[in-house]
C-alpha cells in the first residue's frame, strides 16, 4: 500500500492542490456506437464532501474520499483536491485510491472537502462476445484473482448458494463456465425486480435478495456474484457513478455497481444485471459489455482502507467515510456533479 503526502501543513490556510495522476491526453470526440468502435465519454467531475455538527470533545477525525483511478476502460486526468488540512493520496487493496485526512481538534462546525478531475470513459466490450471485433492482445493478469473466488461477508459460499447455483445451471443445460455465468444471468435478470422500496436492499446480502426478489443494483450483482463463485467461477464487483445518457450536466444522486466474471475461453466478461432488469430490450448487450454512462471509482467488497480504518471493514466504497476519535462519524452531506466535454470541430 502506498502513501503520498500531499496538502497544507497549517489547518487554517485554504488553499486548492493539485494531485496528477494521470497523463494529460486529447480531448475525445464522442464516438457513435459500431461494432468496431466502442463508444466514449468525456466528462469533468466535482464530488464534494462537508462534514457538520462534529462534537465539541472530537481529539482527531478521519476523512476517506475514493478517487478513481485508469483502468482498461477509462482514463483519470488532472485530479485536484481543495482541502483546508493537510492530506495524502493513498493506495490500498485492489489498486483502490483514496483522499485521507487526520484532523486534530476539528472545528464543530465542520469543514469542505472537494474533489475534481476529468474521466475519459470508454464502452467496456468484451471481444469474444461482439460481433465484429478480435482481441487485439492478451489481457493482464489480475493478481487477485483468487480473491474472486472468496466469499464476503454478505455474499457467502455455503451449502444452500452452491445448492441453488447448481439447479440454475442444470436446469438451462449449461456446460462450459460461459454457459453457466450466462444461465446464473438469465436467472437473476428473469427473477429479480429492481424495487428501492421496504427495508434491506442496497446492502448485497445475497440472502436478503434471495428471498425478497428485489433490490438495487448491489443486490442483483450479490446474486451473480456469489453463485458464479460458488461455482468456481471467479467474479468481481466495482462501483462508481451512473451517468444520464443524454449528455449535458447535472447532479448525480447515488451511485451505480456492476460485475465482470472470467472465464479461460473469454478472460474478463462485463455484466450488468440491474440495468437489463430495468431494461429488457438491453438484456442480451449487457451480457459482455458495460456501457460509457459510469465513472468507476473502487473495486471489491470488505475494504481497508489505508490508512486502515478502526472501525468495521467496509461493506463497498462509494461515499466519504469518517471516524471521530475511531469511532464511524456520519454527519457528511456529499454532492456529485458532471458535465460532459465534447470536442468543438
Amino acid at each position: 500500500m502506498k502513501i503520498r503526502e500531499r496538502g497544507p501543513r497549517r489547518p487554517a490556510r485554504m488553499a486548492t492542490l493539485v494531485a496528477a495522476l494521470g497523463l494529460i491526453s486529447q480531448s475525445v470526440v464522442l464516438a457513435q456506437s459500431s461494432s468496431t468502435a466502442p463508444r466514449t465519454r468525456t466528462v469533468a467531475v466535482e464530488y464534494t464532501a462537508t462534514l457538520h455538527d462534529l462534537p465539541t470533545t472530537t481529539h482527531y477525525l478521519d476523512l476517506w474520499l475514493p478517487v478513481p483511478h485508469d483502468d482498461k476502460s477509462q482514463e483519470i486526468i488532472g485530479v485536484s483536491i481543495t482541502s483546508p488540512y493537510r492530506y495524502e493520496i493513498a493506495t490500498g487493496p485492489y489498486n483502490n485510491q483514496m483522499v485521507h485526512l487526520r484532523v486534530a481538534q476539528p472545528p464543530a462546525d465542520g469543514f469542505t472537502v472537494k474533489l475534481q478531475f476529468q474521466a475519459v470513459r470508454r464502452e467496456h466490450l468484451n471481444p469474444f462476445l461482439s460481433a465484429g471485433r478480435k482481441p487485439t492482445k492478451a489481457e493482464a493478469n489480475d493478481p487477485n484473482m483468487a480473491r474472486w473466488l472468496q466469499p464476503d461477508r454478505l455474499v457467502p459460499i455455503d451449502a444452500q448458494i452452491k445448492t441453488w447455483a447448481t439447479e440454475v445451471v442444470t436446469k438451462a443445460n449449461a456446460k462450459t463456465d460461459l454457459e453457466k455465468a450466462r444461465a446464473i444471468y438469465n436467472h437473476v435478470v428473469s427473477t429479480v425486480q429492481y424495487d428501492k422500496t421496504g427495508q434491506g436492499w442496497g446492502r448485497g446480502d445475497i440472502y436478503y435478495a434471495c428471498d425478497a426478489r428485489r433490490g438495487n443494483c448491489t443486490d442483483f450483482h450479490a446474486i451473480f456474484i456469489g453463485y458464479c463463485r460458488a461455482l468456481g467461477i471467479p467474479a468481481r464487483f466495482s462501483i462508481g457513478f451512473p451517468l444520464p445518457a443524454e449528455r449535458g450536466s447535472g447532479q448525480v444522486q447515488g451511485y451505480h455497481c456492476w460485475a465482470e466474471f472470467y472465464t479461460k475461453q473469454t478472460g474478463w466478461v462485463p455484466v450488468d444485471a440491474s440495468e437489463a432488469a430495468k431494461n429488457p430490450d438491453r438484456r442480451q448487450y449487457f451480457f459482455g459489455a458495460h456501457d460509457e454512462n459510469r465513472v468507476e471509482f473502487t473495486r471489491g467488497r470488505d475494504l481497508t482502507l489505508t490508512p486502515p480504518q478502526q472501525g468495521d471493514p467496509l461493506n463497498y466504497f462509494i461515499y466519504p467515510y469518517a471516524e471521530v476519535d475511531g469511532k464511524p462519524f456520519d454527519k457528511i452531506d456529499r454532492k456529485f456533479t458532471y458535465q460532459d466535454k465534447v470536442q468543438v470541430p
